[in-house]
């Protein structure tokens, strides 16, 4: 959500839906280069991608699955483009199987436009590039990557998402040598997903997430569980066993606005929304007092603020930064953005108490250079670095994707995590059943995927608005977190999905936000705050 008065939604929702399609999302961008471009093409010598203007009037060359046909408008150039439309069981995947060479960089682009339009590319030897936005103009997806010393062919695709309405592609290409091989046909895509990829984010100082696609979306996203799912010890924080996590503004955007010392008491951890980019310095943060909240308190001031943060800390909270959020444009993507999110983040740190990080990157995450930088941080602050992260569901499907990568990276230090369990639609559970959001199925199956893929049960939080004002889509009533939380610790008042163990030391639950709980008469504070503290 954004921090403007007339957008209720967390700064940090933009609507995401499910972006991998099992097969076809194989977001793990960790290290591809990914980047969206607004700006008009560059001319690309040598593109090895046939029939990628659609110019034909046709589909041919390319496989689709789907609803997929040409239009001579809207184009972004030439006289056609591919129009394709997802059904409820397909994401009208369009592949082509292209000839390269081994060892052989190549830069992958496309104009794309509507909603969760995917590009990328599969076998190619390493990790296997994707990206995507969801913007109503044309706008340009583009990434890097180098072919392995085996690989003659890469197949090239794009997609949207289960039930979402068309999407349009135009002027695709693949710039590099061409190979000596004759690759076979692709076979049309198979809408039966299979559990590969985790729409994920990766690194990019572009404004879109980047969701990782994998091959052929089936729609059983089954993350095989890993061996590592209890092996590591929690980190030392003095958190209860049990917590509740909410996010408090930095800003005034018509939720009730607080001190932080409003924020209700059943809160646990709480996040201060959110630090901002440094423009200057690629990967630093910076935290100031937002002016237009001092002014809506009536003149709240930062000494009153770090007041009130101690206040909080000396009554057993723990309050710590979150850096992002959907307009949040921080990047971490190389050693050095590393080192200036360390740096600067530790002074943050020191100068106003906080006791750790959130991470809620919507713009992508390089789960590399992110871990290697909390990891330096926790270094710095010490054993009791509380490290949490609230990605988009889309970022926790599976493994491949960069921001379960990022979890499984930093599981060692890592807290936990409280996925966005909202604006998102529809997704597979663990057991490969697709659950509508805004149900006990959609939350209980969606953490079993996460701790099948190998975090602890205690690094694993339920996230929820805490209003049907806080969020596009996905709200539940406070009833239905507890029974969440039940099914998941006991295997009671579960829905229809049963989980296929019992998690006892399920960590909690997170809402967007504090001040959206106060808008709502405290609803959520007052009945999750209890339920959780009381679980054994």
């Amino acid at each position: 959500m954004a921090r403007t008065l007339n957008q209720p939604a967390h700064k940090r929702r933009r609507s995401t839906l499910p972006a991998l399609a099992a097969g076809a999302t194989a977001l793990a961008l960790a290290g591809s280069g990914l980047a969206l471009f607004a700006g008009g093409a560059s001319a690309a010598a040598g593109n090895l991608v046939s029939n990628g203007g659609f110019d034909t009037g046709s589909t041919a060359g390319w496989s689709c699955a789907g609803a997929a046909t040409t239009v001579a408008t809207p184009v972004h150039s030439g006289s056609g483009a591919l129009q394709a439309t997802p059904g409820a069981g397909d994401t009208a995947e369009c592949t082509q199987t292209i000839s390269v060479l081994p060892n052989t960089s190549y830069t992958l682009s496309a104009w794309v436009q509507g909603p969760y339009v995917y590009l990328g590319a599969r076998g190619t030897g390493g990790t296997d590039p994707s990206t995507w936005s969801n913007q109503n103009s044309w706008n340009q997806l583009s990434s890097t990557f180098t072919t392995g010393a085996n690989v003659n062919s890469v197949t090239v695709y794009l997609h949207g998402w289960y039930g979402q309405s068309a999407y349009l592609a135009d002027d695709v290409v693949l710039s590099g040598p061409g190979g000596t091989s004759t690759p076979s046909p692709t076979a049309t895509p198979t809408q039966t997903p299979t559990a590969t990829a985790s729409p994920t984010a990766t690194a990019t100082t572009t404004a879109t997430a980047t969701p990782t696609a994998t091959a052929t979306p089936t729609q059983t996203a089954t993350p095989t569980p890993t061996a590592t799912a209890t092996t590591t010890t929690p980190p030392v924080t003095g958190l209860p066993k049990h917590v509740v996590t909410g996010y408090w503004h930095n800003f005034d955007n018509g939720a009730t606005v607080q001190k932080l010392g409003d924020v209700q008491s059943a809160y646990d951890i709480i996040a201060v929304s959110f630090a901002d980019a440094v423009p200057t310095k690629g990967g630093a943060i910076s935290f100031t007092l937002d002016p237009a909240l001092s002014k809506a308190l009536g003149g709240y001031t930062d000494a009153q603020f770090r007041a009130d943060l101690k206040a909080k800390q000396a009554a057993g909270k723990k309050v710590i930064l979150s850096i992002g959020g959907q307009n949040g444009a921080i990047s971490v993507g190389d050693a050095t953005a590393a080192a200036a999110f360390t740096d600067s983040a530790y002074a943050i740190i020191k100068d106003y108490g906080f006791d750790g990080i959130d991470v809620d990157l919507e713009n992508g995450v390089n789960p590399t250079y992110l871990g290697n930088a909390l990891h330096s941080l926790q270094a710095k602050v010490g054993p009791n670095f509380v490290l949490t992260m609230a990605p988009e569901t889309i970022g926790m499907y599976s493994t491949a994707g960069a921001y379960f990568q990022l979890a499984l990276n930093t599981k060692d230090i890592l807290t936990v995590v409280n996925t966005q369990f909202y604006n998102s639609g529809g997704m597979n559970g663990c057991d490969g059943k697709v659950y509508t959001q805004g149900t006990i199925d959609f939350i209980t199956s969606q953490i079993c995927t996460q701790i099948q893929g190998g975090l602890r049960p205690d690094q694993v939080g339920i996230g929820v608005p805490a209003s049907s004002k806080a969020a596009g889509g996905g709200y539940v009533a406070p009833s239905v977190v507890n029974n969440a939380l039940d099914c998941l610790a006991t295997g009671k008042n579960c829905g229809s999905f049963v989980p296929p163990a019992k998690w006892p030391t399920i960590r909690g639950a997170m809402t967007w936000s504090t001040n959206w709980d106060a808008n709502n008469g405290n609803a959520f504070s007052n009945a999750v705050g209890p339920f959780v503290h009381q679980m054994p």
